[in-house]
């Protein structure tokens, strides 16, 4: 048997890899990862009979879908089962390491799932892998609650609900007189547990709002994430005085509507450098938040969609045209790492579903291969050469997956932040526009180190990640002057090497060990984060998980577990 996801011949380059045969297994590549693509469903549903205890509908397999931990949960499952022939239901879904695990009962809908592998798509334009394995039985079901046991937890858990309020207290649930005279070892780290909890509270407090789950020793929230689907109307959580580390374990509950969350207590909560830092992070999770660990919030902004404001300037105060300014930048600065990263497809991010995207050169129709922006000729848009209105509309891209499949075509890239004079010139509450001006240099190709000068003109909205939402972009790319080019690169900050890293005050010492504890990264590295990102801690984690989940932070960069 052709066995799924061998290492075997593994390289750090070639995370999956596979036996070759004379059998039709076809070996593709996309990004860095290699896939397989398997044989007939047919063949697929014999081996599996062969390999399970008697190939009857009632066999159990283990569906895996690597690097799905950068999926959400609702999104990546809803996508599954539009495109899987048969309803299936996902049991015990959770995530180990970089991947999403979930397990189906009985071959044929084993075989369904795996005639989706390669048919959807995510965000950045990438085909998502599902690897199907016979399983033993999967753990909540093996440990699942007898009946009595559930009638009993069920007693318990409506004793300890507030039908005025609303609100349901698990709170040091594993202790209960009535759990514990009964011999039920109630532990909600436990799936089986979580499961049959989440389970009667849906069945029969589906109108719940208020969950206080504190001293219940928990350290991860896969198991609770199910109550995004059961209990969707729960705006109040109380978390404190758990065993939660990370603060990306929130991020497991991001489709809960929060208006009031209880964290204190929890390791989390001291790897922070402060206060500010801290209720950042929390409400990148969730934006809607007005109370934290008992504190009251700024309220969300909320923008009026039928009357713009103007925002006005204010003499006594420059906070606000300061954290527009802030915005604007750091906005910048992540659109031109990813656009120089050499895939530009997490560009897709960037933009509005119904963005337009323009480009245009200086160079001539009739000769444009005497230009040495050539290679830019047929993206660019010029209106006042074309006498057909066609070829005036043709160049224009519409639809963010048109704009970032153009930008990518483009030559790869290096842009001079430092070369950046950025021009804000209309703002309103639902509006931003604004220029950037810069030189950058082209880093492969026939016009491999050719310095260009740029314009770029956009016009965004604001996001809901406390970003930028790109709707209009227009480009214009020009050969550089003789002082450009001489200039071009001449500011940039050398690598920092052991000897030239300069003092950190004591408040970035402790930025540091703060994310060196939460990211599992070394101090050098985690300090390199930060600076790269000019000590904006939140900003910070949030490059660091994207990269993390698309695996371009190496190895040597964690630290060693003993």
């Amino acid at each position: 048997m052709v066995r799924q996801g061998s290492c075997r011949d593994a390289t750090p380059h070639t995370p999956y890899s596979t036996r070759r045969d004379k059998r039709r297994v076809k070996r593709q590549r996309e990004g860095h990862i290699h896939i397989t693509v398997w044989r007939e469903r047919k063949t697929l549903r014999r081996e599996m009979g062969e390999n399970t205890q008697d190939g009857t509908p009632g066999s159990w397999f283990k569906i895996t879908i690597p690097y799905g931990r950068k999926y959400d949960k609702t999104w990546l499952m809803n996508s599954i089962q539009s495109h899987c022939s048969v309803p299936f239901t996902p049991v015990d879904f959770h995530y180990v390491k970089n991947q999403a695990r979930f397990f189906v009962q009985d071959a044929g809908t084993a075989s369904a799932l795996k005639d989706v592998s390669y048919k959807i798509w995510d965000e950045k334009n990438r085909k998502i892998s599902i690897f199907v394995n016979p399983s033993t039985v999967p753990y909540s079901v093996r440990y699942k609650l007898e009946p009595e046991e559930m009638e009993q937890l069920k007693l318990t858990i409506n004793k300890r609900y507030d039908v005025s309020q609303q609100a349901l207290d698990l709170q040091s649930l594993r202790f209960d007189p009535d759990l514990v005279g009964h011999d039920i070892d109630m532990i909600l780290n436990r799936r089986n547990c979580m499961a049959a909890t989440l389970q009667i509270i849906e069945e029969n407090h589906p109108e719940l709002l208020s969950l206080n789950l504190s001293n219940n020793k928990l350290y991860g929230l896969d198991g609770l994430s199910d109550i995004i689907q059961m209990v969707p109307t729960v705006r109040i959580l109380n978390l404190s005085k758990n065993e939660l580390n990370l603060v990306w374990e929130l991020n497991k509950m991001k489709g809960l509507d929060l208006e009031e969350l209880w964290l204190e207590g929890n390791p989390l909560c001291d790897t922070f450098p402060d206060q500010p830092t801290y209720i950042s992070a929390i409400k990148d999770c969730f934006p809607k938040l007005l109370r934290l660990d008992g504190q009251e919030l700024s309220p969300p902004v909320i923008t009026d969609t039928d009357t713009p404001c103007l925002i006005k300037p204010c003499k006594e105060s420059y906070k606000g045209s300061d954290a527009l300014k802030s915005l604007v930048l750091q906005f910048l600065q992540q659109y031109y790492l990813i656009y120089d990263s050499g895939d530009r497809r997490g560009l897709l991010d960037a933009y509005h579903e119904e963005a337009c995207f323009s480009l245009a050169i200086p160079s001539s129709p009739e000769d444009p291969a005497l230009s040495s922006l050539c290679e830019y000729f047929k993206e660019s848009r010029n209106m006042k050469k074309p006498k057909e209105p066609s070829l005036c509309v043709q160049p224009l891209k519409h639809t963010k997956h048109n704009i970032v499949g153009s930008l990518c075509v483009l030559p790869k890239t290096q842009h001079d932040l430092s070369s950046f004079l950025v021009d804000m010139w209309f703002q309103t509450e639902k509006v931003l526009c604004f220029s950037v001006n810069g030189v950058f240099k082209e880093v492969e190709g026939k016009s491999q180190g050719s310095v260009r000068a740029f314009t770029r003109t956009f016009i965004a909205t604001p996001a809901s990640n406390s970003s930028l939402c790109i709707v209009n972009d227009e480009l214009f790319v020009r050969d550089a002057t003789p002082t450009e080019t001489q200039s071009a690169f001449s500011n940039q900050e050398p690598t920092l090497t052991p000897s030239s890293v300069p003092t950190l005050s004591q408040e970035q010492q402790k930025m540091v060990h703060a994310f060196s504890t939460q990211s599992g990264m070394k101090l050098e590295w985690s300090q390199k984060c930060l600076q790269d990102n000019e000590w904006n801690y939140t900003r910070a984690g949030q490059v660091f998980t994207m990269l993390k989940n698309e695996g371009k932070i190496p190895e040597e960069a964690f630290k060693q577990i003993t």
